[in-house]
């Protein structure tokens, strides 16, 4: 969106909101310099200005999402796995616009195919999932492949390691913003990559997600869990991390 600016005579377009970025001249030393963040020793680790949510030791970040009592997947050798019908897990915490970096293993033994193979999925704001799924050698519906923006947006490309592999999943997200009559003044958008491999691309959210059902916005709080879903399949997860973005 462009706004108009009046300068004596003449009009000028400049994107709106740039308001900030205009405060300062090109090179202007005066200019606030950006936050020391010291990255992680080894590519995947947390950065300093990251809030951890699984270290491999335990589930004291998350509770259970249908009642609030304990989490209780299991937790082993560093990773935590869902436990068939304990149902999902959320954070205690919550949090809106992110960046969050999460690594798991669908079961090395195959056992189902399509939706039944290797299933969970990652909810941001508890409403947006991006799906977890075995999708090596597996056909299934498009937008419900590994690191679909379920039942929205299929992945770029089918960029998954084979069964029992670990992988990683990296989230950028930005909220939707609710004018106070509850219509929505900015859609939510997200990228990810998968494997290191860019498989959404800054795409608007459509709504939250439903299963073969296409949803529209519902006013919601400005920060919320993350939630992980038991879909009945021994999915492991490890080094869930995220830093908050500006708004």
């Amino acid at each position: 969106m462009l706004a108009l600016v009046l300068s004596g005579t003449s009009v000028s377009c400049r994107p709106a909101g740039a308001e900030e970025q205009f405060r300062w001249a090109v090179h202007d030393m005066n200019r606030p310099q950006p936050a020391i963040v010291v990255p992680g020793q080894q590519c995947g680790q947390p950065p300093s200005n990251a809030v951890v949510l699984f270290d491999g030791t335990g589930l004291s970040s998350w509770i259970s999402a249908k009642d609030g009592s304990a989490a209780k997947w299991q937790v082993a050798n560093g990773y935590m796995e869902v436990v068939k019908k304990t149902g999902d897990i959320r954070t205690k915490e919550s949090f809106g616009s992110c960046q969050l970096h999460l690594e798991w293993a669908t079961p090395a033994i195959v056992a189902g195919n399509s939706q039944q193979r290797g299933n969970s999925g990652v909810f941001i704001m508890d409403n947006y999932e991006v799906q977890v799924l075995d999708s090596y050698d597996n056909i299934t519906y498009a937008d419900g492949h590994a690191a679909s923006l379920y039942g929205q947006y299929p992945p770029l490309v089918n960029a998954s390691r084979g069964p029992g592999q670990w992988q990683s999943c990296d989230i950028i997200f930005h909220r939707p913003w609710f004018a106070k009559n509850g219509k929505v003044v900015r859609k939510g958008r997200i990228t990810v990559l998968h494997n290191g491999v860019v498989v959404q691309d800054n795409v608007q959210i459509l709504g939250p997600t439903k299963h073969k059902v296409r949803t529209k916005y519902v006013p919601h709080a400005d920060r919320l869990p993350i939630r992980l879903q038991d879909h009945g399949n021994p999915v492991r997860y490890r080094n869930i991390w995220l830093a908050e973005l500006p708004d």
